[in-house]
């Protein structure tokens, strides 16, 4: 059997962090929900049963949290640390898929969070 893609996704982790440009922001942080959709072949997992042969939902998990911790200004800049950090730590990545959604935004609105989403390539990888 040919597989044509494969994917391992966590949805929806939840975090507090300390990201965004008012002060009140990097004092008392905010919450965030992080989706990952990572394009890997686990074809050989399928056969081997071995974690070795994909990709582990804890260590992914790891390094959201560790890029998550670093507090950054803007929302585009966390997605990006998280891109490059998966791409190092893992070259054979064909794809990334990535929601960072900040819960409640100081914009004066009631609304379920703003949102930066970024879909990378194995062509276009940062």
């Amino acid at each position: 059997m040919k597989v044509d893609s494969s994917f391992i996704e966590l949805k929806e982790l939840h975090f507090h962090a300390f990201h965004g440009l008012l002060p009140q922001e990097s004092r008392v942080g905010g919450d965030f929900i992080v989706t990952l959709r990572v394009g890997y072949d686990w074809s050989r997992a399928m056969e081997t049963d071995d974690v070795a042969d994909t990709l582990n939902y804890a260590r992914l998990y790891e390094l959201v949290d560790r890029e998550m911790a670093v507090p950054s200004s803007l929302l585009e800049n966390v997605a990006g640390r998280i891109a490059k950090a998966l791409e190092t730590r893992y070259p054979d990545i064909t794809s990334l898929d990535l929601w960072l959604t900040k819960v409640n935004p100081p914009i004066g609105a009631d609304c379920r969070g703003a949102c930066v989403e970024l879909h990378l390539t194995s062509t276009n990888y940062v």
